[in-house]
């Protein structure tokens, strides 16, 4: 099957994890890695997993993870007036955790918060954490999101970055997650940016990349 690269449209290697015999593919332009669309798990399959997920927004621990992301974010962001959660799923802990910061939040998820934001609604922040990972289209939703950010507002994405080496990779714990399907690098956000005119804010160098709409 011959595929192109979701991020750039570049050509794609391609690789097999022997464990699994899933099939992968690099882009060695933005450096992306696609499991092959066959192993995608369709909506409801998708649904299932989440569904097990235990957030309990009273765990200390749940709580400081979130405080970890915005610890590195809000630095980088100024004061934003509004915000948004995209992707947030049953829990809504992190738009409170900004409310609470003074940032204003409105939170959407495609499963569990499907009518809580205004189609034209733009945002001075947007964060998205452990979604991208997800995404059957991933640049159709960051231009998604870009569109819903006003100009000079910052897009926040936490997704653990792939290790960049083939073999690395396939010893890493994040891609056997059968819903986890495209695997990123502050790379490929540099060249979301250069394709679509924004300033590369900064990254942590383990799973968090900070953006801005304009120069």
């Amino acid at each position: 099957m011959k595929m192109t690269c979701l991020i750039c449209d570049n050509r794609v290697e391609n690789f097999v994890d022997e464990k699994s015999q899933i099939r992968y593919y690099y882009c060695k332009n933005c450096h992306t890695i696609l499991k092959d669309p066959q192993n995608y798990q369709d909506f409801m399959q998708q649904k299932a997993r989440y569904d097990l997920h235990d957030n309990d927004e009273d765990h200390s621990g749940y709580q400081a993870y979130f405080q970890r992301f915005l610890d590195f974010v809000l630095p980088l962001v100024g004061v934003p007036t509004s915000a948004l959660d995209f992707g947030c799923g049953k829990s809504t802990l992190l738009a409170l955790m900004l409310e609470n910061a003074g940032i204003p939040c409105a939170y959407y998820d495609p499963i569990y918060h499907q009518d809580t934001i205004q189609k034209n609604q733009k945002y001075d922040l947007i964060v998205s954490t452990e979604v991208f990972e997800h995404l059957h289209d991933p640049k159709a939703v960051f231009e998604d999101l870009l569109y819903r950010l006003e100009e000079g507002g910052y897009l926040a994405i936490q997704t653990q970055f792939h290790p960049d080496e083939i073999e690395p990779f396939k010893r890493w714990y994040y891609h056997q997650d059968p819903t986890h399907i495209v695997f990123f690098t502050p790379t490929t956000f540099q060249v979301l940016c250069q394709m679509h005119g924004m300033k590369y804010v900064g990254d942590n160098g383990k799973n968090i990349v900070v953006l801005c709409k304009g120069n």
